[in-house]
């Protein structure tokens, strides 16, 4: 089983800058809670045991976060928290690059601080391990949308593109979260800032082994006010 988890949570939520000011987009309150204790709270619930935070904008709001509710209160105990802090922006791509570096296991899950997915962490970990895949994306199926790009697949589920933003009846997107190799990632001659998405993802050119498993299950943005309000009902509800 997977054990190990980095959440990318050092974006500076600059589309919800007036809706929650002074506060990473990850810490932005979700009925009461800050939006991240959902994400750790699922996935510790899913089986993993330790939690690298890549950290940049405003990092200490979130190592006092997880120092007061977790480790003071002696939740932590089955649970492991490393932080990486980037001293400069890195990227989503060099921000993963640095916080794999405190990483132990074969295979590390990669989360997004602002994106909540209800995945079965087991399933798509089985469909990565049985394709041998150096990254496995969970793609989330989804309707009449314009807010992302899609995601096509060969027949056998390996990446086959990715598809621009625009508006789509229907389609798979990346929702965000991805299991990854870590000494086929790490052995890349990859910079030290560059993005996972279009530096990784995108320019694989058919030299990485990248695979989609389809998660229809429930998925939520609080990249922007419109969502950010929804997560307020709808969150709480769905994990």
């Amino acid at each position: 089983m997977i054990k190990e988890a980095i959440i990318l949570a050092g974006g500076l939520g600059t589309r919800l800058r007036d809706t929650v000011p002074d506060l990473p987009k990850c810490m932005a309150p979700i009925a009461g809670r800050p939006f991240l204790s959902y994400v750790i709270d699922y996935f510790s619930k899913q089986g993993i045991e330790k939690f690298i935070f890549a950290l940049g904008y405003k990092s200490e709001v979130i190592e006092e976060f997880i120092a007061t509710h977790y480790k003071v209160s002696g939740q932590d105990q089955k649970m492991d928290f490393e932080l990486s802090i980037e001293k400069e922006p890195l990227g989503t791509g060099g921000a993963i690059k640095l916080a794999c570096s405190k990483a132990t296991e074969k295979n590390i899950l990669v989360l997004n601080g602002d994106t909540f997915f209800s995945i079965g962490l087991s399933e798509i970990f089985s469909f990565h391990q049985l394709h041998n895949a150096h990254c496995t994306l969970a793609l989330k199926p989804m309707k009449n949308f314009q807010r992302y790009g899609v995601v096509l697949l060969n027949q056998d589920q390996s990446v086959k593109s990715f598809e621009e933003k625009k508006f789509y009846t229907s389609g798979l997107i990346n929702g965000g979260i991805y299991i990854l190799q870590k000494a086929k990632f790490m052995d890349e001659d990859l910079p030290e800032k560059f993005s996972f998405e279009k530096d990784y993802l995108e320019k694989s050119n058919g030299t990485r082994s990248i695979f989609g498993c389809i998660q229809d299950r429930y998925f939520i943005d609080i990249g922007i006010p419109e969502d950010y309000h929804r997560a307020q009902t709808e969150l709480p509800q769905n994990i």
